[in-house]
């Protein structure tokens, strides 16, 4: 055994992890009631792991059921440990990392979508290259003055990324995102 490797003589002795970080998305269905979010949330928080984005919203009316989507990072050993302590919650049902899902089924990553509200100020040739690259990015525009615009816009995280920081030397004032939703390919469901 090589010696960085040995047991300390702890009852802990972990192994460095080699393994690459990645990111995530989680689908957790959940009972829609009070605290469950807070609960979930608070067993990211107790532990340390970030939360790159997070979505919930009632799926199932009868049921009463809701559906939350997070993107997380870590190790994929560290993410088998989210979904294990995330099945333990009491009024969560399931818990599926679309992630290694699309893997094992063999199939694409997941589709994942985010809309953005976009505020832009702008006149003169600001304003008609802020309607341009709308245009190409394929954004609406929702409302409009003849001082700013309000454009949504909708795909992936990173196309948003690149609609911002194209906006901003155009006059950006202010972005509001959903965080992303996402499904998995195929005709299984979560």
């Amino acid at each position: 055994m090589n010696a960085h490797l040995q047991p300390t003589g702890s009852a802990y002795f972990i192994s460095p992890e080699t393994a690459a970080i990645e990111n995530h998305t989680l689908s957790i269905l959940v009972a829609n009631e009070p605290g469950v979010l807070a609960r979930v949330i608070g067993l990211f928080s107790g532990r340390g792991y970030n939360i790159e984005s997070l979505t919930v919203s009632e799926t199932e009316h009868q049921a009463h059921l809701s559906r939350i989507t997070i993107v997380t990072r870590g190790t994929p050993h560290v993410l088998e440990q989210i979904k294990a302590q995330l099945e333990r919650i009491v009024p969560v049902y399931r818990v599926v990392d679309l992630s290694v899902r699309a893997r094992e089924l063999g199939q694409e990553p997941p589709i994942e979508r985010e809309v953005a509200l976009v505020k832009v100020a702008g006149s003169g040739e600001a304003r008609a290259e802020t309607l341009r690259l709308a245009d190409a990015f394929q954004a609406k525009v929702v409302d409009a003055t003849v001082e700013h615009f309000i454009l949504e816009i909708t795909g992936k995280s990173s196309k948003i990324d690149q609609f911002v920081a194209i906006m901003k030397p155009l006059g950006l004032i202010e972005v509001c995102r959903t965080g992303v939703a996402a499904m998995n390919r195929g005709p299984q469901g979560m």
